[in-house]
Order: C-alpha cells, then sequence, then structure tokens
C-alpha cells in the first residue's frame, strides 16, 4: 500500500500550528521515518494517518483512496506504542488473538495468524505465559506481533523502543530490522533518536516546528544534509559561519557556511593547528576537544589518544566539507 501525505496542516490553538504543510510518500515495503525532537509535530502527523486526528488540511491517501474521515478501524493500520499497551491480564497468545478476533475471522485463521505472529517475533516458546512475566523487549515484541496479527496495510510505531535501556534498544533494532526484512510490512517509525534512523529507516524525513526540513535516505541526509538544523540533528557537526578564516583553511569555498563531522578530520603533519583542551576515550574512538588560533572549540573524533595541552595539524578531505 503506498501512503500519500499532501500539505497536512494541523492547530491546537489559533496560536500555533503544530503540522504545516507537511507532504511525503511512503512506499509499499519500505521503513519510513518522521525524525525530530520534542514537539515538532512527527507524533500528530502519526495520529493523524492512524484516524485518531483529523487534519484542518490536506489530505491522506491510501493508495489512491483519499481517507480524511474515515475511521480508525477502517483504515487496515496497526499501531506499536512507546509503553506497549498489551493487556496484562490476558496471556501472550490471546493479546495477539485480540485484533484478528475483532475482526471476527475464524478460529482457524485466529490460530494461523498468532502463530505466524509469534513465530516471526520468534516467541512461540511464552505464548501462554501473562506479560508480566515477560522483560521489556518480550513485551515490545508481543506488541509488534499483535500489529502483525492483524496484517495491516500500514503499520504505525510511535517511539516503540524509548522505554527500554540501552543494551535492549540495539537488540531490539536488529529484531525490527530482521522482521521488517521477512515480512515486507510498510512502517512509518516515529522517533527523536538519530541512531535508530540510521540504521533502520529506508528514507527518513527531518521534522522541525512542524515542518519538513529534508527527505531522504539516511547518507543522503548525513552526508548531504541542506541546512544547519538537519546537520546537528542527524549528529554531531562543527559549524564555520561564511567567511569564516578556517574555510579557506579546510579548503572550502568563501561566502558559504560550512561544516564537517567529527570523524572526518584526519591528523596529519600539516594543516589547521589546534591545541588538545581534553580527550575523552570512547571505546572504538577517542574524543577530542581542541581550540584553533582562531579560538573555535571543534571536535574531532580519532583512533589515538592526544593528551590535553599538546598541539596538532587536522585535514578534512573536500568531499567531506557539508556546504549549510
Amino acid at each position: 500500500m503506498t501512503i500519500t501525505a499532501n500539505h497536512l496542516t494541523k492547530s491546537f490553538s489559533p496560536e500555533s500550528r503544530v503540522v504545516n504543510d507537511v507532504s511525503f510518500s511512503i512506499q509499499p515495503g519500505e521503513m519510513f521515518f518522521l525524525l525530530g525532537p520534542s514537539g515538532c509535530g512527527k507524533t500528530t502527523v502519526l495520529r493523524m494517518l492512524a484516524g485518531f486526528l483529523q487534519p484542518d488540511g490536506g489530505e491522506i491517501l491510501f493508495d489512491e483512496k483519499r481517507m480524511n474521515g474515515i475511521a480508525p478501524q477502517h483504515r487496515n493500520t496497526a499501531m506499536v506504542f512507546q509503553n506497549y499497551a498489551i493487556w496484562p491480564h490476558l496471556t501472550v497468545f490471546e493479546n495477539v488473538a485480540y485484533g484478528p478476533r475483532a475482526r471476527k475471522l475464524d478460529v482457524a485463521s485466529v490460530q494461523r495468524r498468532v502463530t505466524d505472529a509469534l513465530r516471526v517475533v520468534r516467541l512461540e516458546e511464552v505464548a501462554q505465559r501473562k506479560p508480566a512475566q515477560l522483560s521489556g523487549g518480550q513485551q515490545q515484541r508481543v506488541a509488534l506481533a499483535r500489529a502483525l496479527a492483524v496484517e495491516p496495510g500500514l503499520i504505525l510505531l510511535d517511539e516503540p523502543l524509548s522505554n527500554l535501556d540501552a543494551r535492549l534498544r540495539l537488540e531490539l533494532r536488529g529484531e525490527l530490522l530482521r522482521i521488517h526484512h521477512e515480512t515486507h510490512m510498510t512502517c512509518l517509525y516515529v522517533t527523536h533518536d538519530q541512531e535508530e534512523a540510521l540504521s533502520l529507516a529506508d528514507r527518513l524525513a527531518v521534522m522541525n516546528q512542524g515542518r519538513i526540513e529534508q527527505t531522504g535516505t539516511p547518507h543522503e541526509l548525513y552526508e548531504h544534509p541542506v541546512n544547519e538544523f538537519t546537520a546537528r540533528f542527524m549528529g554531531e557537526i562543527n559549524v564555520l559561519a561564511p567567511d569564516h578564516p578556517l574555510t579557506a583553511a579546510l579548503g572550502g569555498p568563501p561566502k558559504r557556511k560550512l561544516g564537517f563531522r567529527p570523524e572526518s578530520a584526519r591528523l596529519a603533519g600539516d594543516g589547521v593547528a589546534a591545541i588538545v583542551k581534553r580527550a575523552t576515550y570512547l571505546g572504538s574512538k577517542t574524543e577530542l576537544l581542541v581550540e584553533t588560533a582562531t579560538g573555535d572549540v571543534l571536535k574531532l573524533w580519532t583512533d589515538v589518544v592526544v593528551a590535553p595541552g599538546k598541539t596538532l595539524h587536522f585535514q578534512v578531505a573536500p568531499e567531506k566539507l557539508i556546504l549549510l
């Protein structure tokens, strides 16, 4: 199912427009992300696609069918919530069976769908347990199985990993990627976590104050952001103002705002001189906070430890310079 949002707007008060002229499309089988800070309007967009909210302007199309005004239960969507939202008094099997039974499927069809969904999320062995007997990661997989069991045209995921600790988030990311490759489900995933977006998305849109700043693949948005907001939201970046003295030293064009990622800096025998103010060992890399002769404090990532107080020189390859 192809999902299209055309010029969506939504306000909750006359003073502020939460969603302002938002347009995007999701292709069949695509994992599409809405990425942005809290309050930027991404969850409001998700709730409009689900049918929980109606847009003030614009339209929503599922394939060629206009969905404005269509009730949630008639949209063939399923939702995975941040807080799991599974029934504590029901077994895993009964939780996953809830949707197919609500759609009045026969017993054999319910059994097949639940069995298939639990197999996909690898929870067959806990089918008769209650949610309280499961870990947080298992509970979130139950929520995902419940969504899969109704065989929706679109799955909506509202920050599904934010309640998990760092290790479980990493584990569930891998599981989501595996499940998506296995099922080819069409997904809209809302998050503020750029690592989730980079590791999972086929395409994503960065939102800011109700608008979409840029849409593209993770590689496009990380390597070629169109503005400073997108560049900073997609990861760490050093930004130099137009006509900054370091621009010429790095080989960048004049009169343009310039950026480069910390990992793009390469220690060299010549180049920009800087004094190390702080060195932080992070396991896979060392983060250096350096100060240049111009007084700028920059962040560099290296695979070597340089002691504070030492002077180093660094360069950035021309193709790694980001014009903003």
